[in-house]
């Protein structure tokens, strides 16, 4: 019945005003008829004239609390001063004005408003009814349901501020969620985006440049170079479209992507290096792991940008990768034997940024600097998943 009750008042909220408005009314007109015929010293007909202004007031306790709890005050204290005993049900009109005026007010106003309330009934009580006699019927009942009232209204407005603070918190915090994922994924997209073209473009730009420069003197060699150019700027394509794919809606078709690259990529990338005039060496120590495919698009990556990093700012044209692994670990190594020609922070670009974000989003840890003995040296070590864990065949 109470949730069909308020489903009916949230559905018409008019026609549940007015209901509740006769309602009281109702039980007010009651309470004082009962008073009257109790009590010879009661007037009827003020009783009743104050009953019905009071309840007619309460139609605009949303919009004009202060004046609706003023007349119906007034109202109270004048039923008291003809003669009534201040019930709570006589005082329904004052009791719901506090109430609504609690709800919606500031706490300084509940309370002034409640203080002034008692002031008036325990003036009203003592000096005036003709229940001065009694104190208990004429002073301390009345003043307790009108504290009682303020003290509820105040309790179900401060409810409703935290429910209120509660939900724009969560809403707060769903916004920032959302926001650090689209930072997140535009971070991803951005580093993969960045090493497809740092590392492709590079090579293609060592070819060219290479090809041009031996195009007199020894031409046979710029041909080659020339012939190998467009598988590397093939590959370079391949993978940019799949980075795009990223940013795709998931209502998107399926367009064929090619999947992310790993480590049995290393050998392509080897001989891509190659064309580009690039010697590089790969070493293996210890058993090799079936990576997840987080992890081994990272240590790809890493390795990639590496070597992108040495045909760029080293002056040597060779490099050395060691892939080690152990139980729990897999550690990427990518040395050269001259040093770049500046430092990490003035190599011109994001490429050591780039693998340090790599491998701490996995856990991982990264070093890049100078070697005691000469040289340039990358470092990067991978924690692996023990569920993931398994020889590679």
């Amino acid at each position: 019945m109470n949730t069909s009750w308020r489903r009916w008042a949230a559905s018409r909220p008019k026609a549940a005003e007015a209901v509740t408005l006769v309602l009281l009314f109702a039980i007010t007109m009651a309470s004082v008829l009962v008073t009257w015929a109790v009590l010879a010293e009661a007037a009827l007909w003020p009783g009743v004239a104050l009953a019905v202004v009071g309840c007619a007031a309460l139609r605009w306790r949303r919009t004009r609390t202060v004046p609706v709890m003023a007349v119906t005050l007034l109202c109270v204290l004048a039923q008291g001063a003809f003669g009534y005993l201040l019930t709570p049900l006589v005082m329904a009109p004052l009791l719901v004005a506090q109430y609504s005026l609690s709800v919606q007010s500031r706490r300084r106003t509940t309370w002034n408003s409640a203080c002034v309330a008692v002031a008036g009934i325990v003036a009203t009580g003592f000096f005036v009814a003709p229940f001065h006699d009694s104190p208990v019927l004429a002073v301390v009942n009345p003043t307790a349901w009108v504290l009682l009232s303020a003290a509820l209204g105040s309790y179900v407005r401060v409810r409703r501020e935290y429910g209120a603070a509660r939900a724009e918190h969560a809403v707060r915090e769903r916004e920032a969620e959302a926001r650090r994922r689209v930072i997140q994924e535009r971070m991803r997209i951005a580093r993969e985006l960045h090493d497809v073209v740092a590392h492709h473009l590079t090579l293609a730009d060592a070819q060219a440049g290479t090809a041009a420069h031996l195009a007199r003197t020894h031409p046979d060699q710029a041909l080659d170079m020339i012939a190998r150019l467009p598988r590397t700027t093939s590959a370079a394509l391949r993978e940019l479209k799949a980075t795009v794919g990223l940013l795709r809606q998931e209502s998107d078709p399926e367009d064929g992507l090619t999947p992310a690259p790993g480590l049995q990529d290393l050998s392509e990338l080897v001989d891509t290096c190659a064309a580009a005039g690039l010697a590089v060496t790969v070493t293996v120590d210890g058993d090799a792991h079936r990576l997840t495919p987080v992890l081994d698009l990272t240590a790809y990556r890493i390795i990639q940008e590496a070597l992108t990093n040495v045909s760029k700012h080293a002056a040597t044209r060779t490099a050395a990768v060691r892939l080690a692994y152990t139980p729990h670990y897999v550690t990427l190594t990518v040395t050269n034997d001259a040093s770049p020609a500046g430092s990490s922070d003035s190599v011109g670009g994001f490429g050591l940024l780039t693998m340090r974000e790599r491998a701490t989003a996995v856990g991982g840890t990264f070093h890049a600097g100078h070697r005691p003995q000469g040289g340039f040296e990358v470092a990067c070590t991978l924690p692996l998943e023990s569920h993931d864990e398994g020889s590679a065949p």
